[in-house]
């Protein structure tokens, strides 16, 4: 069965980027890719436009979304890859929102151009909007320009306090089947030892992982949980951070951290967020 990823594109270098990381990482799989772009305007100026420059406007979208599919088409070698093209009046995340929906999307890998003096560390407003809002796909964001590298070591931070579901782990196993990738947990300590509801959560979460090599890590509650995850990423050569975005999760107060400066705005490697 052909896997549906859904790649929005405003046609800039970096969200061609993605798009090539994209096809790389799905090269041996059966893929419909589906190319999005939104020419949605704000609604005073929708007002003022006439229909003759609003069909202007979807002609080039159409036009740039054609050139597009023509160079994946090109620069592909799978002949199990076929691309599909949607233009939205949508702004950007109610359209990616309806593609899910109509299309029966998968996955979305977007590029981000990070966030510059924002709450966010790692993103963009209009990204984490997306993936606190969506709550039906996961979400794989990459960090700008990033160059493919094929994921051997996946990092899945947890606090154990979440149940783990087999849907919401269903994607981090998949991620793994691709090549065959590590499964490195790690668990920032901030408390001294975990209670009973953790300990039946770690019980559960190793049960999903029982067919896959993984490996457990504890570390120290010694900085920001930026800061600790960046150290882990570069110590244990993280090719992919997946997390789970629950409510008052982890994830949801990585997000809430200031910038560090030490971080960046970037993010060191793809981040795949999936909705609880």
């Amino acid at each position: 069965m052909e896997k549906r990823i859904l790649l929005p594109t405003d046609f800039s270098d970096n969200s061609w980027s993605a798009i090539v990381y994209a096809l790389k990482l799905y090269k041996d799989e059966a893929c419909v890719f589906y190319f999005l772009n939104s020419i949605a305007v704000e609604g005073s100026t929708m007002a003022n436009l006439s229909n003759k420059l609003l069909k202007i406007m979807k002609e080039n979208a159409l036009r740039e979304l054609l050139e597009l599919k023509d160079m994946a088409e090109k620069s592909n070698i799978n002949s199990n890859h076929r691309f599909e093209i949607i233009i939205s009046t949508k702004d950007l995340n109610p359209a990616i929102e309806m593609a899910v929906k109509t299309y029966e999307i998968e996955l979305i890998i977007m590029g981000t151009q990070g966030a510059t003096g924002a709450e966010e560390f790692l993103f963009g407003t209009n990204t984490v909007h997306l993936i606190n809002n969506l709550r039906t796909c996961p979400v794989l964001i990459l960090p700008e320009e990033f160059d493919f590298a094929e994921p051997k070591q996946i990092a899945f931070p947890t606090d154990f306090n979440h149940f783990y579901s087999e849907k919401e782990i269903e994607p981090l196993l998949k991620l793994a089947d691709l090549y065959n990738a590590k499964i490195r947990v790690v668990h920032i300590n901030v408390e001294e030892s975990l209670d009973e509801l953790q300990q039946y959560n770690l019980i559960v979460l190793k049960s999903f992982l029982q067919n896959y090599e993984h490996s457990f890590h504890w570390m120290p509650n010694y900085a920001k949980k930026t800061t600790e995850i960046k150290d882990f990423i570069t110590e244990l050569g993280i090719d992919i951070l997946v997390m789970v975005n629950y409510k008052h999760g982890f994830f949801e107060k990585l997000i809430k951290e200031p910038v560090i400066k030490k971080m960046g705005s970037q993010p060191m490697v793809p981040f795949l967020v999936v909705p609880e």
